[in-house]
């Protein structure tokens, strides 16, 4: 309403959402750097798809798309989701998967704020149970950035260059887990290749906690969600690594390597499908991190970052249910 007593917020979602995206851009250009144009592709099918999307089914249901397209949130979702998928992932992987994302995960159910489900997430799980092989293939970072190997790689999207086979690694998370299948113990296994003395993934993972960190400055997200992630998961890991140091990872592997960081501060906390009470926020994140661990370390994924925030979804309604802050002026009568 425009008269008094209604005062007007100063942000807006579109704001949000362009500052949600200008947090992301620190570990989007080490990505970029690291693992080559693959990542500029994924960025760009997925943004246009998810735009192209959005604005087809709001046609179809006779409304007006520009206001849906301004708001930016289709284009944070095809950017999460970008940034997640593997970067020689074929070009109609990445569409399907927006489109998945877009048109079943979030329009479906009517558009922003009604889906009681990531959007990104559930374009990500829709690849990772359909196509198990492509999404287990990422490429190693290169040396370099610029030399021949980088640019060659432009070519992987499009289904030329040399074989897949012959490009990817494993991650730290799944070379660590496939060593301890084998019989291997954590003291046993080879380090994995570092670049200025940490591993890109790690410096991945300070990127997006840098990014975040601004976030919270900025006040788009709140602690809730990020810190009772970290938490959680940093306390299991300290525990069971404290009782088997040979079997499980140390708390710092498992909190900058992966998808960790980039779940804590842009994922786990969309705020459409997670929980809104200040209170439940803490028990949706301590719930993610519980389940990223449980996951990784007994589960049938490496990672285990989308299927913790989809099923942490699912209970978002039941936490705020009994997370409700008491209504002003009710309480127990004294007998």
């Amino acid at each position: 309403m425009r008269s008094s007593p209604h005062q007007h917020g100063i942000a807006s979602i579109a704001q949000d959402m362009q500052l949600v995206l200008l947090g992301m851009v620190p570990a989007a250009l080490l990505l970029f750097a690291w693992f080559g144009p693959g990542v500029l592709f994924n960025l760009v099918l997925a943004t246009g798809t998810a735009l192209a999307a959005e604005a087809g089914v709001l046609l179809l249901r006779k409304r007006d798309a520009k206001p849906a397209l301004l708001d930016f949130s289709a284009v944070v979702t095809a950017v999460i989701l970008a940034l997640a998928l593997p970067y020689s992932l074929p070009w109609w992987m990445v569409i399907a998967s927006t489109l998945f994302a877009i048109v079943i995960g979030k329009q479906l159910f009517g558009g922003l704020g009604y889906n009681p489900f990531n959007p990104a997430m559930l374009g990500y799980v829709m690849l990772l149970v359909s196509f198990p092989l492509e999404m287990t293939q990422w490429l190693p970072a290169v040396d370099v950035p610029g030399n021949a190997d980088w640019w060659s790689r432009s070519l992987l999207n499009w289904g030329a260059g040399a074989p897949i086979d012959q490009l990817t690694a494993a991650t730290p998370l799944d070379h660590v887990r496939t060593s301890l299948l084998q019989g291997q113990t954590l003291s046993e296994v080879e380090p994995l290749p570092s670049g200025y003395g940490l591993h890109p993934s790690e410096w991945i993972s300070l990127a997006f906690l840098a990014g975040g960190l601004w976030l919270m400055s900025k006040k788009v997200i709140s602690w809730h969600i990020p810190i009772s992630m970290l938490l959680s998961l940093w306390t299991l890991s300290f525990f069971f690594h404290a009782m088997d140091a040979d079997t499980f990872a140390t708390p710092m592997f498992h909190l900058f390597h992966g998808a960790t960081m980039f779940c804590a501060f842009f994922i786990a906390t969309d705020p459409v499908s997670a929980a809104t009470t200040p209170k439940g926020r803490i028990v949706f994140g301590a719930g993610i991190g519980a389940l990223v661990f449980v996951i990784r370390t007994w589960g049938g994924y490496p990672d285990a970052v989308a299927f913790a925030v989809l099923l942490m979804n699912m209970t978002a309604p039941l936490i705020d249910y009994y997370t409700r802050p008491r209504v002003f002026g009710t309480g127990k009568r004294n007998s």
